[in-house]
């Protein structure tokens, strides 16, 4: 859930409304990986009809961070503060009965799953090609945690799975990541639709992989 705006004297909007309160479990959608954190100071700003806060909040994997409400993309945590699309969000959804178990013999294909920002058929190609780049900034090796918590909604993921189960699911899920942002671009092409200008400062990785796909077509 994201901070409203609300309308100025001028007519635009004002930066935001003042919603997020003190305690307040929030997750940063750019970074995931931080895990969940709480409010621990609110500063209210205001200049002229506009309105915003700075909020001290201090995140399971990164600690205490001072972000502008405005700027940072919030959302505040529901239960567990596991995004929809997550492990610990599934698992908590089946609890119980034959789903349940199956859920949890299965994990792999939740864990696998890329997140629906980078695959919504109802995203424009630009922004789920812009998406997709940015899941290339994990790699299976020292971020390799980092991506599990984004992945997983779990703020230690080596409290319910190995390191060897995370790699075995992160390369399940960066080959659907390369797979897909291989049919994007090639979509792109296709339909003879300028690419080369969003690809124009992807990750090096991301490329090297369009490459790869070239020259086995």
């Amino acid at each position: 859930m994201r901070a409203a705006q609300e309308p100025s004297a001028q007519g635009g909007p004002s930066k935001t409304t003042a919603m997020y309160t003190q305690g307040m479990q929030l997750r940063h959608r750019q970074r995931p990986e931080w895990g969940s954190g709480s409010v621990t100071r609110v500063e209210t700003l205001t200049r002229g009809t506009s309105r915003d806060q700075r909020l001290w909040i201090r995140f399971a994997n990164a600690g205490l961070k001072s972000l502008l409400a405005s700027a940072a993309d919030l959302e505040v945590v529901e239960g567990t503060g596991a995004a929809e699309h997550t492990f610990a969000a599934r698992e908590i959804a089946s609890e119980g009965g034959w789903l349940g178990q199956i859920a949890k013999r299965r994990p792999e294909q939740a864990m696998s799953e890329l997140p629906p920002e980078a695959t919504d058929p109802f995203l424009t190609p630009e922004r789920r090609l812009k998406n997709l780049l940015s899941l290339f900034r994990y790699d299976g090796g020292p971020k390799l945690i980092d991506w599990a918590v984004a992945q997983s909604g779990l703020d230690d993921p080596l409290s319910r799975f190995t390191r060897i189960e995370l790699e075995a699911f992160y390369k399940l899920w960066s080959m659907e990541r390369d797979l897909t942002l291989s049919r994007l671009v090639g979509e792109f092409r296709r339909k003879r639709e300028p690419v080369d200008h969003l690809l124009a400062e992807a990750p090096k990785s991301a490329l090297a992989l369009l490459q790869k796909f070239d020259r086995a077509r």
